[in-house]
């Protein structure tokens, strides 16, 4: 076995520290378009902070484990890291008024940290 579920771990909790500070940069360069702008860009960042949390304790939760019990966790943990951040950014443009282009553009931005967070962070 290359990784342990610790190191999986780890990973993860680096990765989702990159996240929330690429959201906060996000943020802070939305604040010129003013403050609805930049709470749009938090709510669609901390969406993707939250659903990847989420999905780091679904996906590495459990013990070492044999493989269909491991799998099945992986792939719950990334259906509800899809739900969450679907039904997190529908809240926020439904409920709270918020402009839709900067929640998704965090929202990409701060995935597109994670790919790089985890490729790096080893």
């Amino acid at each position: 076995m290359l990784n342990s579920v610790a190191a999986g771990r780890r990973q993860a909790g680096r990765a989702i520290a990159w996240q929330v500070g690429a959201t906060l940069l996000v943020a802070l360069a939305c604040l010129w378009r003013g403050p609805a702008w930049s709470a749009a860009a938090l709510a669609g960042g901390g969406a993707v902070v939250l659903a990847g949390w989420f999905s780091a304790r679904v996906a590495l939760g459990g013990a070492v484990d044999a493989a269909v019990p491991a799998l099945a966790r992986l792939v719950a943990g990334v259906v509800v890291k899809w739900l969450l951040l679907v039904v997190v950014l529908a809240l926020g443009m439904i409920v709270l008024g918020l402009p839709p282009l900067p929640m998704l553009a965090t929202a990409v931005a701060v995935l597109l940290v994670q790919m790089v967070a985890l490729a790096i962070c080893k």
